[in-house]
């Protein structure tokens, strides 16, 4: 099957990432259904938008629906919005066990392997991520269906750039949370765009091989510093990049 007859479902596609991976698919011959909450108009995005709140069992189940009925088959699921990966995976996951083939690309971050001081919740949410997408690819690689993890770092988008807002703070660290998230905005600035990650989420959609876990840009070396680098070293190189005292 090339890769004009390919559909891809693409969830969160209304901006940022997720968007940016619709369209790149879109322009590489895929027939792409970007989703979310708020359907809205397609302007002038190469891809068609269907109304799917990750959250709700039903809405998943029938945005999936739709695009069987229209389509026939889903070769290509991407889970950009984080909070609906499993109840999305699991209403896709049977009708590419019936194609026999199948990607399942999930969109994770730099977070599922480096720490973040201020962000324990959400970096334990990406470990799972991780977790949870090596586990499903053993699973379901003998029925032709393969699933890759993508680990951005910082990305400039709207979404990265309000990350740092806790539930509830504690006036005990203020000053210092207050430093951190000043740095980050700061490396936000320059950071790379949307577009970096759509491409790997491309590549690891087309590879006859893919691997399990792909790293773009600044993420790539961040891993390499993870794997080879003393536990020490990179303790202090954290700390001292985000202006913490040692």
């Amino acid at each position: 099957m090339n890769t004009k007859s390919k559909v891809a479902l693409v969830t969160g596609a209304s901006s940022g990432i997720g968007e940016a991976t619709a369209q790149r698919l879109a322009k590489a011959g895929y027939k792409v259904y970007g989703t979310s909450r708020r359907e809205g108009q397609a302007g002038q995005r190469s891809f068609e938008m269907l109304s799917l709140d990750v959250t709700r069992d039903e809405s998943v189940e029938a945005a999936v629906q739709k695009v069987m009925q229209l389509e026939g088959r889903i070769d290509l699921l991407v889970n950009n919005a984080g909070f609906g990966m499993v109840r999305m995976t699991r209403a896709v996951v049977p009708h590419m066990r019936r194609q026999k083939s199948g990607r399942i690309v999930n969109i994770g971050s730099v977070l599922g392997f480096l720490p973040m001081p201020y962000m324990a919740l959400y970096s334990a949410t990406k470990h799972a991520v991780a977790g949870y997408s090596e586990s499903l690819d053993h699973e379901l690689r003998t029925m032709g269906i393969r699933v890759s993890v993508v680990e951005p770092a910082y990305i400039n988008t709207p979404f990265d750039a309000n990350l740092l807002k806790p539930d509830a703070s504690l006036e005990v660290y203020r000053e210092i949370r207050a430093g951190v998230e000043k740095r980050v905005k700061e490396v936000l600035v320059g950071a790379d765009g949307p577009d970096v990650v759509a491409d790997i989420v491309l590549k690891a959609a087309n590879a006859t091989h893919p691997k399990i876990r792909y790293a773009p840009g600044l993420a790539s070396r961040m891993r390499l510093l993870r794997r080879f680098a003393p536990a020490s070293l990179l303790d202090a190189g954290v700390r001292k990049d985000l202006r913490l005292e040692a």
